[in-house]
């Protein structure tokens, strides 16, 4: 029995590991095929740093919804945060809402490094 419970055990592990490597953002994003990148943090934390030419749409204001229903539902949109929880989250409800092409990328850095894009202020 304590095989058993080792191997479920191993096998979660396993499972966990692989979904967050899935989860992470492409080294490297054709740029050409985005349609927007998207800043889902604060008006403040936007306006303290973000990617040049972002969208700042705060996926904590009770308007989200509203202002992600206005894009394009067939668009590319790349998403971003501080750490890349609240990005998860905007992923999650634009999946919802029938955005097939949504990537998470991460943190601010991760963005940046990401997408090629430089952080400005304002």
């Amino acid at each position: 029995m304590k095989k058993v419970y080792s191997t479920i055990a191993s096998v979660v592990v396993l499972l966990a590991a692989t979904l967050s490597l899935t989860s992470c953002a492409p080294t490297k994003v054709d740029m050409a095929a985005v349609t927007s990148v998207i800043d889902v943090r604060s008006v403040a934390e936007f306006n303290a740093g973000h990617l040049e030419g972002a969208l700042n749409i705060d996926v904590e204001s009770l308007t989200f919804t509203d202002q992600i229903e206005t894009l394009d539902h067939a668009g590319t949109y790349l998403v971003y945060c501080h750490s890349g929880r609240r990005a998860g989250l905007a992923l999650d409800q634009m999946n919802q809402l029938g955005f097939e092409n949504v990537t998470n990328i991460g943190g601010l850095s991760d963005a940046a490094s990401t997408t090629g894009l430089q952080v400005v202020a304002g």
